[in-house]
């Protein structure tokens, strides 16, 4: 049986560490995941899909991700009850994150830069000029060399039929 599940989405709020009562370490967080496709009003709707972390994968979760953080994940769905305070029984399903992965540097700003290094760099005499140097080599730095950027190049001879 096949039971894998791919997300990518931004945190609703900051997640919360907490421990089992044997030690283990549980973060559970909720994932807003854009849909492909506008409503009639041509609005951007989303799903809020309920996520759990275990061991090492929770503390990374709760150490390095806030509310907004964009994030990828690989898990499954898992399914459970249990007899809630009214003695009703409550059905849940979320999705188990066997790996989590952290799609934006940890302070949010794609430049690798926060908004104070900036500032300061203006303060401190750095000209506009400089700091758009700067951006540029940082956005270089950070770009990983992606082989999907341009089509293959491919000629009819390479083609098996």
């Amino acid at each position: 049986m096949i039971n894998r599940v791919v997300l990518v989405g931004r945190l609703t709020k900051d997640p919360e560490l907490k421990h089992t009562q044997t030690g283990i370490a549980v973060t559970r967080f909720t994932l807003a995941v854009n849909r492909a496709f506008k409503n009639a009003a041509g609005e951007q709707e989303a799903d809020f899909i309920s996520c759990v972390a275990w061991r090492k994968q929770a503390e990374n979760v709760a150490n390095y991700l806030k509310k907004g953080s964009l994030v990828g994940l690989d898990g499954r769905i898992q399914t459970g009850s249990f007899e809630g305070q009214d003695g009703k029984r409550v059905y849940t399903t979320e999705i188990v994150a066997d790996s989590a992965q952290f799609l934006e540097p940890r302070n949010g700003n794609p430049n690798n830069e926060s908004s104070n290094q900036s500032n300061s760099g203006q303060a401190s005499g750095q000209t506009n000029t400089q700091n758009q140097q700067q951006d540029a080599q940082n956005r270089r730095e950070t770009t990983l060399d992606d082989p999907y950027d341009s089509p293959p190049d491919y000629s009819d001879s390479d083609l098996p039929f």
